[in-house]
């Protein structure tokens, strides 16, 4: 049978347990049983990952062979669950014991005399170099040491995928190097499976200085400033805009050394009841292009849970930059939180504005009230087609955004709290939040420059 690393050992096991292949698929894989791939599983399930350092061993002592017999007999056990629960690498081995035990009792079991042979200078050379053997204090401690390095390794090993999923041999060389101090690094080699130069080469570059080590300040610093609410590509743009021409790719790769990573959507309150009053056409049709303000606004409403109460964000944005015009909050989703918000919003307007404003067929935006009111001011109303939210998917993202950044990532004192909160998270979205489709500005920052080059 071929040797295994602990790595690939490992990954065979998280394969089989993550639910993504059988123990036959995962052998014919790598060129094995499917009874090695159980093994393996039940030494991970029952040791941990240091049960996948199983070593053949041939000094088993009589009475430690007696005792796993006493063991099957008593439990039940098989041959393959015992030799996971003993840590002894063949279950074969287990089974020609118990034959030999019915056979020929406790003699059986005992190791027989090898007959004495001569051994040639070199090989008594070599002998002399070698560990301590039998029940001496040295040769204990030399084993427990030995133990110590076969437990500390795996851990360290299985940290590290477990953070990244793949471990490289740089990996390997850096926990070799984090161990030297305590165990001969000849062993911790052989154990990490690599060759010496390879190792020696990634110390050499371990001891000199990170080229990156600035720039990886600046990216760790952009996304703590922004609550890890940036992924790579607005970190690129922010660090454009402080004067740093980085490639993407680089910035990803190094968020990914750091352990950085953007937050996830969830997602929003849904306010339609049916047809309550009249719907009107779409006529947005998904072109959320818009090339001034005020020319194209969606409007829909959240719902939040905190404290056990409810609680209801009315929102409207601009379709030409992304920025909030107006938003109000309320305990209950009544037609007063749409109301006071277009009325809020409507300051914003100038008489050569022609705008639409678009909405799902929530009941809000079907009431005589609300067309009536957009009817005054000279505003077209549009509506997202019945049961299509990709019709007004501009603020669904928004609302997604919004509360991966803002609600999930905080934890509030009060409802007082969360509306402070939210009015300066608001605040910060529109002032310096940059998007990567604003050219790396935020959404003030872009209708600014462009009415300042109109």
């Amino acid at each position: 049978m071929a040797k295994y690393t602990f790595e690939e050992k490992l990954s065979a096991v998280r394969q089989y347990l993550d639910g993504v292949e059988s123990f036959a698929s995962i052998g014919r894989s790598i060129g094995t049983s499917e009874s090695v791939i159980m093994n393996w599983v039940k030494q991970y399930q029952y040791h941990g990952a240091e049960g996948l350092f199983i070593k053949t061993y041939t000094n088993y002592s009589t009475q430690f062979k007696l005792n796993v017999l006493n063991y099957m007999n008593d439990n039940g056990t098989s041959s393959n669950t015992t030799a996971v629960i003993f840590k002894i690498s063949s279950p074969s081995m287990i089974r020609k014991r118990r034959i030999l035990y019915e056979k020929g009792g406790v003699d059986a079991l005992k190791p027989k005399k090898k007959e004495r042979t001569l051994m040639k200078k070199d090989d008594k050379r070599e002998a002399k170099k070698q560990a301590p053997t039998g029940n001496s204090i040295e040769a204990l401690k030399a084993a427990v040491k030995q133990l110590r390095m076969e437990n500390e390794y795996p851990k360290k090993v299985e940290h590290l995928s477990s953070k990244q999923g793949k471990i490289t041999k740089q990996d390997k060389a850096k926990v070799v190097y984090e161990l030297r101090n305590d165990f001969s690094v000849k062993a911790l080699i052989k154990l990490a499976d690599i060759p010496r130069s390879t190792y020696y080469y990634w110390i050499r570059t371990f001891n000199r200085p990170d080229k990156d080590a600035e720039l990886k300040t600046l990216v760790e610093s952009i996304y703590h400033e922004h609550k890890g609410r940036y992924g790579y590509r607005r970190i690129n743009d922010e660090l454009e805009n402080q004067g740093h021409k980085v490639n993407h790719k680089k910035v990803q790769r190094l968020m990914k050394e750091l352990g950085l990573k953007s937050i996830v959507r969830m997602k929003k309150y849904r306010s339609y009841k049916g047809k309550v009053g009249k719907a009107a056409p779409n006529i947005l049709d998904r072109n959320f292009k818009a090339e001034k303000p005020n020319e194209k606004w969606v409007t829909d409403i959240t719902e939040f849970k905190l404290f056990g109460e409810k609680l209801y964000l009315s929102t409207i944005l601009d379709l030409f930059n992304g920025e909030i015009i107006t938003y109000t909050i309320g305990s209950r989703p009544t037609y007063s939180l749409v109301s006071e918000m277009l009325e809020e919003s409507f300051q914003r307007l100038s008489a050569n504005d022609e705008l639409i404003i678009h909405s799902d067929q929530g009941w809000h935006y079907q009431m005589s009230q609300y067309r009536h009111a957009l009817k005054e001011q000279g505003i077209t109303q549009s509506m997202s087609r019945k049961g299509n939210c990709y019709d007004n998917a501009m603020i669904e993202n928004f609302f997604g955004i919004m509360k991966s950044e803002f609600l999930y990532l905080n934890e509030f004192e009060s409802i007082e709290h969360f509306k402070k909160e939210l009015e300066e998270y608001m605040y910060y979205y529109n002032n310096k939040r940059i998007k990567s489709k604003l050219k790396g500005k935020s959404p003030i920052q872009y209708r600014t420059l462009a009415q300042q080059a109109a």
